[in-house]
């Protein structure tokens, strides 16, 4: 897949641009809060109707002093022409439209456009709560597996009923049953489809994250879930007392996590800066494997300021793996430093476009054009 054309108007601290990339390689430089990050988020934005900086803060998108945001893009999607097109106006709900038509569930778009972004914000999967990890796995398993999102959407619109009927200290056993019949059918779809990926997740995991730092660290992912040996009923029904004095509920699947191992030690308590970093590219790159092979089309990846806190072999390592053109497709790479940047264009020797970015302003500087195929 391959987003060909890029239209912005008021995102963040981009006022208007209209971009043409490369079906391989595209470059963005500039000073750090000059808005490259902005070019890739506003990208992110089409595929996931979401910024990966502020999330579900739509108007946070917005150009201050705008009272909206627009954003199309053009792409190359198996051979046929896609055109999305996204849309905020402040206090209102975003406006998302394929070929000039609205969906008729948003639930639609995810997977149409498979991407993956890697960015320092990825921090955030090794230190930040249990929630991060979750988002993980649901972000990839729902682009691959649509009856995974289904279930997903019907597990939290159950989980928000029941967590309402707590909050208003509801006591009937007869008007929870239903809604805990609904989270206990959609609890066994999720909590087994999370397993079944991470088996098989894992070894795709341990080989970028070896590829990058040698065969000397060892590591591993597990599944972390009160969902398993026990039912998602039996959980509810141990937890029901807890639960109401809590005021919500406290146990199930809405609560999984990922264990991050490096040896027999955790990766939270023991991982380095360079350590972190490199599990985290692992993780993403492992993302992007997946998602080639599930969804059958090539994901965009994005790559956000990589290179900062590695040491010079990692750097090398992680150039060597991304420059091999037979697993990636279209790459978004931005950095301080043209060094890193020329070092990849040199590696793939192929189709390429740079531009600078100033203050919110995308200046192309040059590139190099081949016929190419998404």
């Amino acid at each position: 897949m391959i987003l060909e054309q890029l239209s912005i108007l008021n995102y963040k601290n981009i006022a208007e641009a209209q971009l043409e990339f490369s079906p391989k390689v595209n470059c963005l430089i500039g000073n750090n809060g000059m808005g490259k990050t902005n070019v890739l988020d506003a990208i992110f934005y089409l595929s996931y109707c979401k910024s990966f900086t502020s999330g579900n803060d739509h108007s946070a998108a917005i150009k201050h002093d705008a009272p909206f945001m627009m954003l199309q893009g053009r792409y190359n999607r198996r051979g046929s022409g896609e055109e999305i097109s996204l849309s905020v106006q402040r206090g209102k709900r975003k406006t998302v439209k394929r070929n000039g038509k609205d969906y008729k569930r948003l639930s639609e778009h995810v997977g149409l456009l498979p991407l993956v972004m890697i960015s320092p914000l990825d921090w955030d999967l090794i230190r930040g709560g249990s929630e991060e990890r979750r988002r993980l796995m649901d972000q990839i398993i729902s682009q691959s597996d649509k009856q995974y999102l289904d279930a997903l959407i019907r597990y939290n619109k159950a989980l928000e009923q029941r967590n309402s009927m707590i909050r208003n200290d509801y006591r009937d056993p007869l008007l929870y049953e239903t809604v805990e019949q609904v989270l206990s059918t959609t609890a066994t779809v999720l909590h087994r489809a999370r397993q079944q990926w991470l088996d098989e997740f894992t070894p795709i995991f341990m080989r970028y994250y070896h590829a990058i730092a040698g065969d000397n660290e060892q590591v591993r992912l597990s599944y972390k879930s009160n969902v398993g040996e026990l039912s998602m009923q039996q959980v509810l029904n141990a937890n029901r007392d807890r639960d109401m004095i809590m005021g919500y509920t406290t146990r199930g699947v809405h609560r999984d996590d990922i264990d991050l191992w490096l040896g027999d030690h955790s990766m939270r308590k023991t991982g380095s800066q360079g350590q972190c970093k490199t599990y985290t590219i692992a993780l993403r790159m492992a993302q992007f494997e997946f998602l080639k092979k599930y969804t059958r089309t090539t994901p965009i990846l994005l790559l956000d300021d990589i290179f900062d806190k590695l040491d010079e072999s990692r750097v090398v390592s992680i150039i060597n793996v991304v420059s091999n053109t037979q697993n990636f497709g279209q790459i978004f790479i931005t950095d301080t430093n043209r060094t890193h940047l020329d070092e990849i264009i040199a590696l793939m020797s192929g189709d390429y476009a740079m531009m600078t970015v100033d203050n919110g302003t995308i200046t192309p500087i040059a590139s190099r054009q081949e016929e190419a195929h998404p």
